[in-house]
């Protein structure tokens, strides 16, 4: 870059095409040649001077002065080189006064050369400059170069914080240029950011040179210059994804409740319509699917389950669980928590793999849940009826009261506050004492009903499990594919849907589509379930078949050694 040491550059045109490259303001740079040429000046002609650099607009030069107070007496040795005796200035011909200010012009360039020595010859033993002048063009273009182009980063850097401050919780898109210790680098065109190794998800890989797009988490002034921290993991990334596919939501006329997500695995959005001619769900989903497939595919293949908001928590824990079906639902609202009952068939696909989907919908909803199947619910108050009808004078009316405040078994009741136990209706404060005695009794034969039990349910989960598919009826085996539980499977026989095998083999997705309760989105699970269990049930059946050939072969063995005996 030019500098203002050159006589013949005129700084107009070097200060026109910096502002029109960088995006700095004309008065910025200005300011910056001042400082710069300050700066240096005090340098070479020393720090003491009282020295100021001004632009010259019409010149486009940086031109620089030295003001020098007039005084009665110089006192202080420090500011002479800024001052000037009333006495020695009558001298030189001035009508000055103490405390008057004289400004005197610093000649440094070449072309000024006349000007100097003109200068040195009426006032150089005022300004003491001579000596001074040579060579400082050379130091002041370097010094004032070095101060440019900081003063040149600092404002871009500035203007870059300023731009993406702005852009602070939006999606940006980049290109992935290098690695630093697992975060990656992406440009953004003027800014470089990082994706730190937290913000990634676990199964994405880039390469150098890869399309990024992901979330501004955050933007942070640091000395090197802004930090532009993205993620691709952040719930935040979803939402803003989802209002860049629907421009319902972009309108406000759609609105996303709530989200939750897993990254790389699942997610769930809850959203609501505040016109009631707008489907939101509908919305989301898009015609054939195409706005949420539109998200599926940057989030590189993660589930959405799109489902309604509602104001009703009951409902809307519901709607989250889904595609689980839940028959009751219990609500503690002094612990914000609810107990869903689900059908045997349908309490696997409540919980998800590795518990993601309840987790989710815990996540979604804000309701601590905890979800049990119809058979487990009914064998639980029985055992509660067992446990707790041991208890002295508890009959079966005050079993079911108990029941209904929490008690589960003797356990509760021993662990009890006996003025809490007292309140409930039905039990007679005389007999509390006694009953917590008992009930302490009791604990150790609960326990072992508990375990028996549990090893039961296991063992019949197993043999449930190994059942060979040739025993199972047709519905048995529809509703071992994930997803469907008792109401699908009526309605997917009265639409003529009677095998497995006729859901994975169907090519019409909207036909399977317009089956009550399930809609295109669940047609595309069902038919990959369906697909899903062909497989597994082939392997199983395999496995089954040669188990049974090889107890046959041993059977038959052992009859001919036996007709062999004598």
């Amino acid at each position: 870059m030019p500098t203002p040491a050159n006589p013949a550059v005129n700084l107009n045109l070097v200060l026109d095409q910096v502002a029109k490259d960088k995006g700095i303001e004309r008065a910025v740079l200005i300011a910056t040649l001042e400082d710069a040429m300050n700066t240096a000046a005090k340098k070479h002609f020393g720090q003491d001077r009282n020295l100021e650099a001004k632009y010259d607009p019409e010149k486009g030069v940086v031109e620089l002065f030295q003001a020098i107070t007039v005084v009665s007496e110089i006192n202080d040795p420090v500011q002479a080189v800024n001052q000037i005796t009333m006495e020695e200035a009558h001298k030189k011909g001035m009508e000055v006064e103490p405390g008057d200010e004289l400004v005197f012009q610093i000649f440094y360039r070449d072309e000024d050369a006349a000007e100097a020595k003109a200068q040195d010859d009426q006032y150089g033993d005022i300004l003491r400059l001579k000596t001074f002048r040579r060579g400082f063009g050379r130091i002041a273009a370097q010094t004032a170069k070095q101060v440019i182009l900081q003063r040149t980063r600092d404002a871009e850097r500035e203007n870059v914080f300023n731009e993406y401050k702005d852009r602070k919780n939006e999606i940006v898109t980049g290109i992935a240029r290098r690695f630093e210790r697992g975060n990656i680098v992406v440009d953004l065109g003027r800014a470089e950011s990082v994706l730190p190794v937290r913000e990634q998800v676990p199964r994405e890989t880039y390469r150098p040179g890869d399309r990024v797009q992901a979330y501004v988490l955050d933007v942070l002034r640091e000395s090197k210059g802004p930090q532009i921290v993205l993620s691709r993991a952040s719930v935040n990334l979803l939402t803003k994804l989802f209002e860049m596919e629907v421009p319902e939501i972009a309108e406000g006329i759609v609105v996303i409740e709530a989200a939750a997500r897993e990254p790389g695995g699942r997610a769930k959005i809850a959203v609501s319509s505040r016109d009631s001619d707008v489907d939101p769900v509908g919305a989301c989903v898009g015609m054939k699917g195409s706005r949420v497939q539109a998200v599926v595919q940057e989030l590189r293949g993660e589930k959405i389950d799109i489902v309604p908001y509602d104001e009703d928590p009951a409902r809307f824990v519901c709607s989250a669980l889904a595609p689980a079906e839940v028959s009751r639902v219990i609500i503690d609202e002094a612990n914000h928590a609810m107990e869903l009952i689900v059908p045997d068939d349908q309490l696997s696909l409540a919980i998800g793999r590795r518990g993601q989907n309840v987790r989710l919908a815990a996540q979604l909803t804000g309701w601590k849940l905890d979800i049990n199947s119809e058979s487990r619910v009914r064998e639980m108050r029985e055992f509660a009826s067992r446990s707790l009808g041991a208890l002295p004078g508890v009959n079966e009316m005050l079993v079911e009261t108990l029941y209904a405040h929490g008690f589960r078994q003797a356990r509760d009741v021993a662990d009890a506050n006996a003025e809490m136990l007292a309140q409930i209706p039905g039990i007679d404060p005389t007999r509390i004492a006694s009953m917590q005695e008992e009930a302490k009794r009791r604990m150790v034969e609960d326990q072992q009903e508990l375990s028996r039990m549990d090893y039961e349910r296991e063992q019949a989960r197993l043999a449930e499990a190994r059942r060979h598919p040739d025993e199972l009826s047709q519905p048995e085996r529809m509703a071992r594919v994930r997803g469907v539980g008792e109401k699908t499977i009526e309605q997917l026989i009265l639409a003529g849907y009677r095998t497995v095998e006729d859901i994975a083999n169907e090519k019409d997705l909207t036909r399977l589509g317009d089956v009550p309760g399930v809609g295109i989105k669940k047609a595309r699970q069902l038919k990959s379930a369906a697909e899903n269990y062909l497989v597994e049930e082939a392997k199983l059946r395999a496995e089954l078949n040669a188990e049974r050939g090889a107890l046959a072969s041993a059977g038959g063995s052992e009859g001919v050694e036996a007709a062999k005996a004598p």
